[in-house]
Formats: structure tokens, C-alpha cells, sequence
């Protein structure tokens, strides 16, 4: 996690330094929408992501505190993703873009 020094002054800046990539948008995109989700569900809904972009997308995830992984002491082991307290606060802000793609496309 950034201490809050190693942060832009601006906020806008901010939010886009922790989510403003397309993979991390459509990583949180699919935990707000579908709830707690596994590798592999991540790999089948966001296209064109490798598994090593997916890989070091969701440990910047995690290291910011956006997301949560929770390993299952299971043969083979399982491990689902889910949004923090802190990442779905981003709700608002994915709500709002959808809404504003929708009317963009719309408006074509």
C-alpha cells in the first residue's frame, strides 16, 4: 500500500493511479457486479488479459487494499477474490461510468 507521500495531490489523479488501468476497471468491474470470483472466472470475463498481467493486476489490487484473497486449505487449492470494505466504495464510481457509457453509445 502507497503511504499517503508516495500519493498525488490531486484526488483525481489518485483514483486513476489505483484503478485507472483498463484491467484493473474490468477486475473490480466483475467483483462489483458478480460478487467473489476465482482465477479462472477472471481469465473467462476479461478478454485478452494473460494470466501473468491478470496475476500482478490482483496483487497491486490486494497491496492497495482494494480487494481480498482468501486461500482455501483445499486439494487442489482454492482461491477467491472479493472486493474490501475499501473497494466497494468504488461501486459509486463504476455505476456512474456504466450509466455514461451506456448514453455515450446511445447517443452514436
Amino acid at each position: 500500500m502507497l503511504t499517503r507521500e508516495e500519493l498525488p495531490e490531486c484526488p483525481v489523479a489518485t483514483t486513476v493511479q489505483l484503478i485507472g488501468n483498463k484491467w484493473k476497471l474490468l477486475i473490480i468491474r466483475n467483483l462489483v457486479y458478480n460478487g467473489k470470483q476465482r482465477f479462472t472466472d477472471f481469465v473467462k470475463t476479461v478478454p485478452g488479459i494473460s494470466k501473468k498481467v491478470l496475476t500482478d493486476n490482483l496483487r497491486a489490487l490486494e497491496d492497495d487494499g482494494l480487494i481480498e484473497r482468501e486461500v482455501f486449505a483445499e486439494v487442489p487449492p482454492r482461491v477467491e477474490y472479493s472486493l474490501s470494505e475499501l473497494g466497494k466504495t468504488l461501486k459509486p464510481i463504476l455505476d456512474a461510468m456504466h450509466v455514461w457509457g451506456t448514453e455515450y453509445k446511445a447517443s452514436l
